[in-house]
């Protein structure tokens, strides 16, 4: 608990196995009342080494759902055991669980309802080796994203994510994308109900055990970017309803 505040961790796996104790041990335990992971079909053994970790709500998709069908039902499960705060962290060990203090009292302090982990600002992402290609895809993006929404974070494209439990009841992310655009489509409902997000600095690592997708994949994700940004816009003006927005 923090301020009286149920604190949930939920974890969105997929091939975790190699890097998932590393993450759990790192959790700060006297902070967070639940842990919840969801496992997507993975092909290796990461529900077994999560039980064997002793947490608790483990979770496996019979099939493939994608990162952001993964992400609805962790959300789903969270809100179901009445959390006040929700965190994401990625069981692949590239986000630091340390931050979860930071990232917890920020929200159970009231000072911002929802945090992002921004590995751009102090240039954590170069140092913790981020390819060169997707820096400037991401800098791009976040610009573009900035000028369309109205906003000024430092990067939208972290997966290191806290909200609070009254965002996460508010927004109907059941209608969102199932791919990775899931969590730009969240930004855009978060946005668009007036919801203020912080970021604080957070430092990444980037190595063969770590989850990331390829440079196709990346492409097709920066276009959905693009789409959800553009779409935000003319919804806020008013020329056009999102249903995801307006719903």
């Amino acid at each position: 608990m923090f301020n009286d505040k149920k604190v949930i961790v939920v974890m969105p796996a997929y091939r975790a196995a190699l890097t998932l104790e590393r993450t759990y041990r790192e959790i700060p335990l006297d902070l967070v009342d639940d842990i919840i992971l969801v496992d997507d079909a993975s092909p290796d053994n990461t529900v077994e080494v999560a039980r064997n970790l002793g947490i608790r709500h483990v979770i496996r998709h019979d099939k493939n759902k994608g990162y952001g069908g993964n992400q609805k039902t962790c959300y789903a499960k969270a809100i179901e055991l009445g959390a006040d705060i929700v965190v994401m962290l990625h069981p692949d060990y590239q986000y630091t669980p340390l931050l979860l203090p930071a990232m917890i009292s920020i929200i159970g302090n009231g000072l911002y309802p929802v945090v992002f982990a921004s590995r751009i600002l102090g240039k954590g992402a170069l140092k913790g080796g981020m390819p060169m290609y997707k820096y400037v895809a991401n800098r791009f993006l976040t610009l573009t994203q900035n000028v369309l929404m109205n906003q000024k974070l430092s990067e939208y494209h972290t997966g290191y994510r806290a909200f609070s439990g009254e965002v996460l009841r508010s927004l109907d992310f059941t209608h969102n994308s199932d791919d990775f655009i899931f969590d730009n489509e969240m930004i855009a409902q978060i946005f668009y109900k007036g919801y203020d997000i912080g970021e604080v600095t957070c430092p990444t690592k980037y190595f063969d055990e770590a989850s990331s997708i390829n440079f196709r994949r990346s492409s097709i994700y920066g276009l959905g970017v693009l789409r959800t940004s553009v779409l935000y816009f003319f919804t806020k003006l008013g020329l056009m309803h999102w249903k995801i927005l307006t719903k």
